[in-house]
């Protein structure tokens, strides 16, 4: 069976930003998914909400600015795939895959999907096969990274027994830029 996830997180609502940008609230509405898994940093229960109309079932992982009552880190099964969620604040320095791979391997999982950057990243880490996607931020807001890309971001994960396909898709005002990834696990 085909499974449709979106992939999301970095709001940082109403903190840094007010709301989802339009341009991306109307791109991530365009369907209804199977999943939503959310890196973190929403740090309002609305987010919470506006996620829960997205998709049939939400897991969202605690990230370092939320006091929402969420777990740090989530292992679900995706049909033949095992998938983590972790915002990874616990990763130092943001993003360093070394230690990605250290979490995925801790947690026994195929994909990782992870934000605290906000930035769009997906990479398969070799010879491990495990692959690491984070979907950037939602809002495009600065995220104290220098490579914060401030451009609002998501991801489409599709897992089909053990096939993972990944659209990364940045969200400008007019336009949105696509990046797909293919993967045998």
């Amino acid at each position: 069976m085909v499974s449709r996830i979106l992939a999301i997180g970095d709001f940082h609502i109403p903190s840094r930003a007010r709301w989802v940008p339009k341009p991306l609230e109307l791109e991530v509405s365009k369907e209804t998914y199977d999943l939503v898994v959310c890196t973190g940093d929403l740090t309002s229960l609305a987010v919470m909400e506006w996620l829960r109309k997205l998709g049939k079932k939400v897991y969202a992982a605690r990230g370092n600015m939320d006091r929402l009552d969420l777990p740090v880190q989530i292992v679900i099964r995706v049909d033949q795939v095992k998938v983590g969620i972790n915002h990874g604040f616990d990763v130092y320095p943001r993003g360093d895959v070394e230690k990605l791979l250290e979490k995925a391997k801790e947690l026994c999982v195929d994909v990782l999907v992870t934000g605290h950057t906000h930035y769009p990243q997906v990479i398969r880490v070799e010879p491990h096969g495990v692959v690491i996607v984070n979907p950037g931020s939602a809002t495009g807001v600065w995220g104290g990274d220098e490579k914060a890309s401030l451009i609002p971001s998501f991801a489409i994960l599709t897992i089909d027994g053990r096939r993972l396909s990944v659209a990364v898709k940045e969200v400008l005002v007019d336009n949105v830029k696509t990046r797909n990834y293919d993967f045998t696990l």
